[in-house]
């Protein structure tokens, strides 16, 4: 079996309060590769609450994002969500929860490989790559970087390299 990770293809990320123009520049290749995919297909969704601000991420990123219920907290509906199996919230970069859930799969059904999608490559794409490889560290883990986008294009970058260094896949980087 392969699985398609996509990572906080959320409103806020693309377009809304910490948005790019890379994030918005991927969203059609982020939907077709969705589409176009033969396996099973998760999303993770950034969520937080109405006091974002109090926490520590909200302290060191002082921008209200991904509030949970608000439009800005919504998958873009640019992509096919109801193509997805299953939905994971996350209150912070990593989701611990889809690792358990990704090491709990494999028990039951062999996987083949697990691809990993979406924003930002430079804090939650990277981070739930590493989590997937810790969980998992004999299932190959690649990342499709025509269908990330970094904080920055340098950051993008540096995070493609530091996933490369821990034997993660980086594909379709040009």
């Amino acid at each position: 079996m392969k699985i398609l990770i996509v990572v906080d293809m959320q409103n806020d990320f693309i377009d809304g309060a910490l948005g790019t123009k890379e994030a918005v520049g991927i969203v059609e290749n982020v939907a077709k590769k969705i589409r176009e995919f033969d396996g099973r297909v998760i999303f993770t969704k950034d969520t937080h609450m109405e006091n974002y601000l109090q926490t520590q991420e909200g302290q060191n990123l002082p921008v209200e994002h991904c509030i949970k219920g608000s439009d800005g907290w919504q998958i873009s509906s640019a992509l096919p969500v109801k193509d997805a199996d299953t939905v994971f919230e996350k209150p912070t970069f990593g989701s611990v929860e889809l690792g358990e859930y990704l090491q709990k799969t494999a028990q039951d059904t062999e996987i083949e490989e697990i691809e990993v999608i979406g924003l930002c490559t430079d804090i939650c794409v990277i981070s739930n790559a590493l989590l997937i490889k810790a969980f998992l560290p004999e299932v190959k883990v690649s990342v499709d970087a025509s269908c990330c986008a970094g904080v920055t294009p340098e950051s993008h970058q540096n995070a493609l390299e530091a996933m490369k260094m821990c034997q993660i896949n980086i594909t379709n980087t040009d």
